[in-house]
């Protein structure tokens, strides 16, 4: 779709992706108009609510350069080398993400982000409105209707094709649905989410080590840490939201339905994350103060309605966020659907060829955070899973143009998820026939491993 011909977009949402998509859009010489429910978080202060830290990675840090970006957001970030899973006998092991500080990922505050990106945005030569709640759409007219909450006014705009980057209870996607029947499905977790935090020491820095995502791993349930630019550390705590039944009736599984006092909060941290305890001096206050937040998968069967409107981001593909990657699917989504905007001629030929290259791929990253909860939670710790991550690296130095572990294929490069998802389920099937039975590396039939790594893994392309 030629640029000149100047095109004339409405984003419905200005949060990461809105922001970032309606930069590139303007980049490329499209007419660009955002509207968003909230405030403007540059005058206001964000208002976004509590959230999990941002990891930033690769596909991510991609799509930033491309709107130019990149270098202002990795100013407020802090570098994350890998987990430091605390171990329930209080040691702790730094488990790297890649072979070295060149595969990191980066902790971002969602509200910093959004701001930068806001700015951007204007910069780009998109116009932006705050205050904007749409409450319907009229498509054969290519009406949108929009209310302000502060003052009541209804605003209604014309449009030519509506952008829907308005999070997981996305307006525009009920709107479309009235329409056609996307197949909207969602698949709760059965666990939740309470937000603490780790202030400054005394000295002003870090209290624990800032270049890492701490991890407490307890099977059923865990809690996290991520660093941020002002010297704290956001803590998440995530607990099944009913308790788990078990085969004699009784479970020691806490949950969110047995902990529900900041008193109950203080007695689980000193029986299961006794080395965080001290670190948390408002423990009680936060846990009480923040509301548990809920996790689910959002699956669609469409995502666009011929020329007229499409999805993308949370509002297409929710997912949980084990796998750190729902704002670098995003992110990529922002990139995906601006490359065919400027390629195609027809609108809906744009939107459809967009849903075909990205639906596949957010299926399979959720499907890939889903399993990341598991490991996270269940595996970090494990005796079997050390040694098959030791043998997963040793590979990777053996065969590198055919063995990448599955997370720096997802995270450190830019192959569909589809790919990473497949080429991750041989190479598990490997590891763990290739460690059955032993105790370290010194017991592996090289020879046998080194043949099955040949012979079922392709080599990848330098560049992906």
């Amino acid at each position: 779709m030629s640029n000149s011909d100047q095109t004339s977009f409405t984003i419905i949402g200005a949060g990461l992706a809105g922001s970032l998509l309606a930069t590139l859009l303007a980049q490329r010489g499209f007419r660009v108009e955002v509207f968003e429910k909230r405030g403007d978080p540059r005058q206001r202060g964000y208002e976004g609510g509590r959230s999990i830290n941002l990891a930033l990675a690769e596909r991510g840090l991609h799509a930033l350069r491309a709107a130019g970006a990149a270098d202002a957001v990795l100013r407020q970030a802090v570098m994350m080398r890998g987990r430091m899973v605390h171990f329930a006998d209080g040691s702790q092991q730094l488990q790297r993400y890649g072979k070295d500080d060149s595969e990191v990922i980066w902790s971002v505050s969602r509200g910093e982000l959004n701001i930068l990106l806001l700015d951007a945005a204007e910069a780009a030569g998109a116009r932006l409105h705050f205050d904007r709640r749409l409450a319907s759409v009229a498509f054969d007219a290519r009406q949108v209707h929009f209310i302000d909450d502060c003052d009541g006014a209804t605003h209604v705009h014309a449009f030519t094709a509506l952008l829907g980057a308005d999070g997981a209870g996305s307006a525009l996607r009920a709107a479309i649905g009235q329409q056609h029947d996307l197949g909207e499905r969602f698949e709760p977790l059965g666990h939740s989410y309470k937000e603490l935090e780790i202030p400054p020491g005394e000295d002003g820095s870090f209290r624990i080590e800032p270049n890492a995502l701490h991890i407490w791993p307890r099977g059923a349930y865990m809690c996290i840490a991520l660093p941020n630019d002002e010297k704290t550390f956001t803590v998440t705590l995530f607990l099944p939201n009913e308790v788990l039944p078990t085969h004699d009736g009784k479970s020691d599984v806490p949950s969110f339905a047995t902990v529900r006092s900041g008193a109950d909060a203080r007695a689980l941290f000193e029986r299961d994350f006794a080395d965080a305890l001290p670190l948390i001096p408002k423990l009680e206050q936060d846990f009480v103060r923040n509301p548990a937040g809920l996790l689910a998968t959002l699956h669609l069967s469409r995502w666009h309605l011929g020329g007229q409107a499409v999805l993308l981001g949370d509002a297409a593909h929710a997912m949980v966020p084990f796998h750190g990657q729902g704002m670098n699917c995003a992110f990529e989504d922002c990139v995906a659907l601006a490359e065919h905007l400027e390629r195609e001629h027809d609108l809906a030929a744009a939107f459809a060829a967009f849903e075909v290259e990205r639906r596949p791929n957010a299926l399979a990253i959720q499907a890939m955070a889903l399993e990341n909860y598991l490991e996270m939670r269940e595996r970090v710790d494990d005796a079997d899973f050390l040694l098959q991550r030791a043998l997963e690296l040793k590979l990777a130095e053996r065969h590198r143009d055919r063995f990448v572990p599955r997370y720096a294929m997802v995270t450190f490069r830019r192959l569909p998820y589809a790919t990473a998802l497949e080429r991750g389920r041989i190479q598990r099937e490997l590891l763990v026939a290739a460690t059955r039975g032993r105790a370290s590396l010194d017991e592996i039939d090289w020879d046998w491993l080194d043949a099955e790594v040949g012979r079922r893994l392709d080599p990848l392309p330098d560049e992906a």
